[in-house]
């Protein structure tokens, strides 16, 4: 991954990525004190983004306007940097893993909405699944089932753990990704296919290990109907 970063940077690649993906909206939470929405989403962004929802933000957008419950969406903040990528990813495990709980705690008759793309696809699915290995450092363990129970429905994009053939995966991808998760954080995050869809495309540089990174900032253009569709379908409309 230090190699294929190193060789982006080079190419100039890494500069449009962040002009491409900073000038997204940041995410809108709920004015504090008001009464719990019935739907709640938190993005975790993608490497590079600016703090907020980032590119993700069309597909909440989306949920907003298309669902009839009251929906109230929020971000995780964590560093989201390619350098020292480990760090950065694990920040973020920890970072959502804490907001969820806490979420829960405040609003426990909510429905809750993960969505993430590249990292933060990455960090939301390490969350539910547990994380940690093939470079990425000492394990975590998954979400605990009293916390996971209210998460109703995940959408990822681009996620550079992606492992080909599993029933939450769609879209063209047949390869791992940088990645690859582990056939026991599979497992976990097979309890949750029904809830999950994870998009990863042919020729992805990350989610697919291919040359790409074109199909890597483009999947709004592609699934951000789709994914909403579903999301709105499994919180009830």
């Amino acid at each position: 991954m230090v190699g294929l970063l190193a060789a982006v940077t080079a190419s100039g690649i890494t500069a449009g990525v962040v002009f491409v993906m900073s000038n997204q909206a940041n995410a809108v939470s709920a004015p504090p004190g008001t009464a719990c929405a019935a739907v709640h989403v938190i993005t975790a962004r993608a490497s590079t983004e600016r703090p907020g929802e980032g590119i993700t933000a069309a597909v909440v957008s989306r949920v907003v306007s298309t669902s009839k419950q009251t929906v109230s969406r929020a971000s995780v903040d964590y560093p989201a940097t390619l350098t020292d990528y480990a760090r950065s990813s694990g920040q973020g495990i920890t970072a959502l893993r804490d907001q969820l709980t806490k979420q829960v705690q405040q609003c426990p008759d909510q429905k809750i909405v993960l969505a993430g793309y590249s990292q933060g696809a990455h960090v939301v699915l390490d969350v539910l699944g547990g994380g940690g290995g093939v470079g990425l450092g000492a394990a975590t363990p998954p979400l605990s089932a009293a916390i996971a129970s209210h998460v109703t429905a995940v959408a990822t994009f681009g996620d550079p753990r992606h492992v080909p053939g599993q029933p939450f995966d769609l879209g063209t991808a047949t390869r791992d990704g940088r990645f690859p998760r582990s056939a026991a954080q599979l497992k976990v995050l097979a309890g949750f296919a029904d809830r999950i869809q994870a998009f990863c495309d042919a020729r992805d540089t990350f989610c697919d290990s291919g040359v790409s990174t074109t199909v890597h900032l483009t999947y709004m253009n592609r699934y951000r109907d789709d994914a909403a569709k579903f999301v709105v379908g499994k919180v009830g409309g």
